[in-house]
C-alpha cells in the first residue's frame, strides 16, 4: 500500500504542471502540403478527400488539428520543457493547454537540436511546477512514471514501469516526412510512451522529472525512451547565462566511412569522417573562417580520431562533439595524402536562430 501511495502521490504532485500542446494548421496550408494536387483527382476520390477533411478535428478558430504533444512547467512564470520535434511543423499554430483547461499563447525561447529539447514560455504567474531530479544514479528496475497527452488525444495519461536500460543510442524519426536524428544516452523504459507523450516528464517516486519522454520503437512491446534531465539542465544554464542554448561548432560537412564507402572512394582506411561537400552548386565542405578552416582542414581529409578515440559508424564525429563544450580544444588525427597527421581545433559557438511560432489567440 505504501508503494501504491507513493505512485499516486507523485502523480498528484506532478499532474497539474503537465501541459498538452496542440498543433493546428489552416486548411490552405494543409492542402498545399498534400503529396498530390487535389484538382487532379477523379470526382469520387475528391469527394472522399473533402469528406475526410470536413470530419477532421478543428480548434475554435477553425484550424485543422494536425498533431499534439506534451510538456511540463519548470518555473512558476511559465517556462516549459518539451521536445524540439513537437515544435517542428512549419506554418503551424501551437496552443498550450493546462490541467484546468486554460489555453495560452506560446513563445519559443530556444531549442537544442542535438538533444531534441525545446524551451517554451507562456505568460502567467504562480503556476505549478515539476521539480527537476537527476538521472545520474538511476538503477535498472527502478520504478518510473510517464505522463503526457497520449496520441495527442488523451490528455493527462499516466503509465508506470521500470528503467529497462541506460545510455541507449537510437535513430528516431522526427516527423512524418521521414526526417531522422540520432539520440544518445537515452533512458529506456517499459512505461507506455505513445505518440503525443513526447515532451512529457518521466518521473521517479519522489515526483521529480528524471527524463523527457521522446521516442518509441514501433512494432515492439513497451520499449520507450526518454532524454536524461541533465541535458535540459545544461540547456537551462546556457539560457540563464547566455540567453540561448549554445552548441559547439566545427564547420565541416562529412560522411562516415564504412567498408562500402572505402571501396567506392578507393581509400586504404574504412573508418573516420570523410570531409566532403554535398554536391550542390555553391556548397562548401568547409565553412570559411570556421574552426575547421582555422585548423587547416581540407576537403577529402578523413578525420580518423578525436582525442585518441576512433571515429566509426557506432561512435561518430557528432557523438564526440556532443560530449564537449564551446571553447574546448580537440586533438584530431587526420588522414591526408596517404599519411596521418595531427591537428588541434578549438570549438566555437554555433548560434541556432529560434524559428518564429504562430501564436494561438485564446
Amino acid at each position: 500500500m505504501d508503494y501504491q501511495n507513493q505512485i499516486i502521490n507523485s502523480i498528484k504532485d506532478v499532474l497539474p504542471a503537465v501541459v498538452s500542446i496542440v498543433v493546428s494548421k489552416n486548411l490552405e496550408d494543409v492542402t498545399k502540403e498534400l503529396p498530390f494536387d487535389p484538382t487532379t483527382l477523379n470526382p469520387y476520390d475528391r469527394a472522399m478527400l473533402e469528406d475526410k477533411i470536413a470530419h477532421t478535428p478543428r480548434d475554435e478558430n477553425g484550424r485543422i488539428k494536425v498533431g499534439g504533444g506534451s510538456g511540463f512547467l519548470i518555473s512558476s512564470d511559465g517556462l516549459i520543457l518539451t521536445n524540439k520535434h513537437v515544435m517542428s511543423e512549419p506554418h503551424a499554430s501551437y496552443t498550450v493547454l493546462v490541467l484546468n483547461g486554460k489555453k495560452y499563447d506560446t513563445k519559443l525561447i530556444s531549442y537544442d537540436q542535438i538533444n531534441d529539447i525545446a524551451l517554451l514560455k507562456i505568460e502567467d504567474k504562480d503556476l505549478p511546477t515539476v521539480k527537476l531530479g537527476s538521472s545520474q544514479d538511476l538503477e535498472l528496475g527502478q520504478t518510473v512514471i510517464a505522463i503526457g497527452n497520449a496520441l495527442g488525444e488523451f490528455a493527462n495519461s499516466v503509465s508506470t514501469g521500470v528503467v529497462s536500460g541506460l545510455s541507449r543510442l537510437i535513430t528516431a524519426m522526427t516527423d512524418f516526412k521521414g526526417n531522422q536524428e540520432r539520440l544518445r544516452g537515452l533512458i529506456q523504459t517499459d512505461a507506455a510512451i505513445n505518440p503525443g507523450n513526447s515532451g512529457g516528464p518521466l518521473i521517479n517516486l519522489k515526483g521529480e522529472a528524471i527524463g523527457i519522454n521522446a521516442a518509441v520503437i514501433f512494432g515492439a512491446q513497451n520499449i520507450g525512451f526518454a532524454i536524461p534531465i541533465e541535458r535540459a539542465k545544461k540547456d537551462l544554464e546556457d539560457i540563464k547565462k547566455f540567453g540561448h542554448i549554445r552548441r559547439p561548432f566545427v564547420g565541416v560537412r562529412y560522411i562516415i566511412l564504412n567498408k562500402a564507402l572505402q571501396a567506392h572512394f578507393r581509400l586504404p582506411i574504412d573508418h573516420g569522417a570523410l570531409i566532403l561537400n554535398e554536391g550542390v552548386p555553391g556548397d562548401r565542405a568547409i565553412v570559411p573562417q570556421s574552426p575547421a578552416d582555422k585548423a587547416g582542414l581540407k576537403e577529402f581529409d578523413v578525420i580518423t580520431a578525436c582525442n585518441d578515440k576512433n571515429i566509426t559508424e557506432e561512435d561518430t564525429f557528432e557523438d564526440h562533439l556532443s560530449q564537449h563544450q564551446v571553447g574546448d580544444v580537440l586533438e584530431l588525427k587526420v588522414f591526408r595524402g596517404g599519411k596521418e597527421i595531427s591537428t588541434n581545433i578549438t570549438l566555437e559557438e554555433f548560434a541556432i536562430p529560434a524559428p518564429k511560432l504562430k501564436a494561438f489567440n485564446a
